[in-house]
């Protein structure tokens, strides 16, 4: 009897084994989500020939927050990438006589899919859409002072990652090839387009013909105990002509902030997984 216990014990244990085995074999993995913030300093150049024929630099400042995970479609390998940039600058002539401050609101929504992958190496490519909301002031104007500079534009966008011991190198080019951008005409009021309704001819299509933009974005990310560091280097070139007015906006800053990874889980997939515990839903 001992042995026919001992038998059936060792059966019902290999059972059990086996089918939690199978289990976690057949159980899809959970991926995190990688989102970083950081802060960027560097140099700003202004040219805008709606308000100067000069062109203004000086400081540059601006806060990214950037956030990938998987997309449920593409069977696992789409990545979903979106960036929220505020982007300033405070500028000055070349004679330090006037001054001019820029501002910016972008954000972007990639999809990024693997093209190519090696032992450390993986190149992606994609695209998306970008749409921006900023203008620029310029203090010595009184009649027209300010330019508005908002855009709706499909893109591209094409990244390299690699990984090197416990360090990770990201390399993103990123440029609109398609898409809506305003701009007044050449003597052009806004008192004008906003106030009176005389708004023709400001909404271009844009594309390589009239608007040239690319950011060129890299980064490095370091572990360190328990947080891990990401710096970096973020330019941004953006240029339109049309209406015989030419917009050039140009920068390059140094970035630095944290990366966290995490975990996302909502509704019924949140409450029917009994791996995860809830501390409000139970």
């Amino acid at each position: 009897m001992n042995r026919i216990a001992i038998l059936v014990l060792t059966c019902f244990s290999f059972s059990f084994c086996c089918c939690i085995y199978s289990q976690e074999r057949n159980a899809s993995p959970v991926s995190t989500v990688n989102h970083s913030t950081l802060l960027g300093i560097g140099k700003a150049f202004l040219s805008d020939s709606y308000l100067s024929p000069l062109t203004y630099d000086g400081v540059s400042i601006s806060l990214m927050h950037d956030r990938i995970q998987v997309s449920p479609h593409g069977g696992g390998d789409l990545l979903l990438q979106q960036q929220f940039q505020i982007h300033t600058a405070i500028t000055r002539n070349p004679t330090a006589s006037a001054s001019e401050y820029y501002g910016d609101i972008r954000y972007h929504l990639t999809g990024l899919y693997p093209l190519w992958k090696a032992d450390r190496l993986t190149l992606l490519g994609g695209g998306g859409a970008g749409v921006s909301l900023g203008g620029i002031y310029n203090v010595r104007n009184s009649n027209n002072p300010g330019s508005l500079k908002t855009a709706v534009n499909l893109q591209l966008s094409t990244m390299a990652l690699y990984h090197w011991k416990s360090v990770t190198f990201r390399w993103q080019l990123t440029s609109p090839f398609a898409g809506m951008f305003f701009s007044p005409e050449y003597g052009h009021s806004y008192y004008e387009i906003f106030t009176l309704g005389n708004n023709k001819g400001t909404v271009h299509f844009g594309s390589f013909h009239n608007q040239l933009a690319l950011q060129n974005y890299f980064t490095i990310d370091v572990p360190i105990r328990n947080v891990t560091l990401r710096a970096g280097y973020l330019g941004h070139f953006y240029r339109t002509d049309v209406n015989q007015l030419v917009t050039r906006i140009v920068s390059h800053q140094f970035m630095v902030g944290m990366v966290f990874e995490s975990i996302h889980f909502g509704g019924k997939r949140m409450r029917n997984n009994p791996s995860i515990r809830s501390i409000y839903y139970e």
